[in-house]
């Protein structure tokens, strides 16, 4: 029993969270060469990008915070004349007593990555309803262990996505998704308050699994089939939000090279 346990922690704990910083590690050196490419110009390209993404990403902040009963002492927005350059923040304290509230870290950290994903599932929901449907049945039809074969059905979905470039609401996504995609890096603040919250979380899942493999085994099989099941709709809107950025560096590196030349 304690195999099954094991093996069903690590696969919940490598597609879920391992999926997370992966891609948001990804995500944030496409986005960093992104901005680095502008040159003196990067700050007023991030404001211009930051005008929208950036209350979003705090806003992700605010509602995990508000979630796992964090006390929201002062949130910023967007703030162009910060004298350390920072567009926003939410400052948050937190009973270091209460497991819950721990746990609530990590969630809290890594929130934009999470929110960021769900809004563009849900645009898409509404902009490329054919991605969208086409996702389901894939996800629909594999094993939730079948490692491979997740990975598989996602870049099959992201083929359908891009099969739907010549229609204006492709290119509506895509816009909206750059604006999106380039404020979905974490900061150092927002890595180290999900670091802190990490190992809380893997006791939690660890606990849930061995109680539910002591239960039985096709329960704990059920749970982690659900939990990967919900990891591979995240991975395959990590893909495109990784793609996205990958435009949009392309995007700048023309700029860039440009801007040379013209000089």
């Amino acid at each position: 029993m304690f195999r099954e346990i094991l093996r069903g922690f690590i696969f919940q704990s490598v597609g879920t969270i391992g999926v997370i910083f992966l891609f948001g590690w990804l995500i944030a050196q496409c986005n960093k060469r992104f901005y680095a490419n502008f040159g003196r110009r990067a700050r007023t390209v991030c404001y211009v990008t930051g005008f929208f993404g950036t209350p979003v990403h705090e806003l992700s902040h605010a509602l995990f915070c508000v979630l796992f009963g964090h006390k929201i002492l002062e949130i910023k927005l967007f703030s162009l004349n910060s004298a350390d350059g920072t567009l926003g923040y939410v400052n948050h304290i937190y009973n270091r007593k209460n497991f819950y509230q721990r746990i609530g870290n990590f969630f809290i950290g890594v929130a934009p990555i999470l929110v960021i994903s769900a809004l563009l599932y849900l645009i898409s929901c509404f902009l490329l309803p054919p991605f969208t449907s086409e996702m389901n049945v894939l996800f629909s039809g594999i094993a939730a262990e079948n490692a491979a074969g997740i990975l598989k059905a996602a870049v099959s979905a992201i083929g359908t996505f891009f099969s739907l470039i010549t229609t204006w609401e492709w290119w509506v996504f895509l816009a909206v998704g750059i604006f999106l995609s380039l404020h979905m890096t974490l900061s150092g603040a927002d890595i180290k308050n999900a670091i802190s919250g990490l190992i809380f979380v893997l006791i939690l899942l660890f606990v849930t699994d061995i109680i539910l493999g002591w239960i039985g085994t096709e329960v704990l099989e059920k749970f982690t089939s659900a939990v990967l099941k919900g990891a591979s709709y995240l991975l395959c809107f990590l893909i495109m939000a990784l793609l996205i950025s990958a435009m949009a560096l392309i995007v700048s590196c023309f700029y860039k090279i440009i801007s040379k030349k013209l000089r």
